[in-house]
């Protein structure tokens, strides 16, 4: 079992070595959200399973804190409001819930963070395009192949795995090392 613990970790290291050359890319992300917060306008998140937990996780960094004592930053999972998501499912379709909450919460300016390790999941991907439509800039954090999210996204950062789990790992990686420069920037 110590040798399979070991080669798990040589893995990760080694994914999150590839992911290094994905800094230009996470730092335009980091800088869409730097600029539309400075504007007064917020982030919105959405992804299904584990994703839908990181949009949580990040919306809070946002909203909270990450590492350092600051005013709150206005950002929304739309992962967490189980009324809405069960009527959209129930009425519409499970494809709707995260475009609907789009309609209603996102405005011109806002920043959608789409996140869906395959980049098909298709109530993501019509949410990415719904905010296209009403002027949100779309940042989306997949998997290595991107999907068909990566052809409606504004920006696409493709994390260097084909393997769920992995993906999430780099994801939230990503999501806190774009918390960070937001802190950085806005609250120096």
């Amino acid at each position: 079992m110590i040798s399979h613990i070991e080669e798990e970790f040589e893995k990760l290291s080694l994914n999150f070595i590839q992911l290094k050359a994905h800094a230009p890319v996470i730092n335009e992300a980091a800088n869409i959200c730097i600029q539309a917060l400075k504007n007064g306008n917020k982030i919105l998140f959405c992804g299904n399973g584990g994703s839908a937990a990181d949009s949580q996780h990040l919306a809070a960094e946002l909203v909270c804190k990450y590492k350092k004592e600051r005013a709150a930053l206005e950002a929304i999972a739309l992962t967490t409001n189980t009324s809405v998501l069960t009527a959209a499912a129930n009425d519409l379709a499970f494809d709707y819930i995260f475009e609907r909450q789009v309609e209603a919460f996102g405005k011109k300016g806002d920043v959608l963070f789409a996140l869906s390790t395959s980049g098909k999941s298709i109530n993501v991907v019509r949410a990415v395009e719904r905010a296209n439509e009403l002027g949100l800039t779309t940042i989306a954090l997949t998997g290595a192949d991107g999907g068909s999210i990566k052809y409606k996204a504004k920006v696409t950062i493709k994390v260097p795995s084909d393997i769920t789990n992995n993906i999430q790992e780099m994801h939230i990686a990503v999501g806190h090392i774009i918390c960070e420069i937001i802190e950085k920037e806005l609250f120096n």
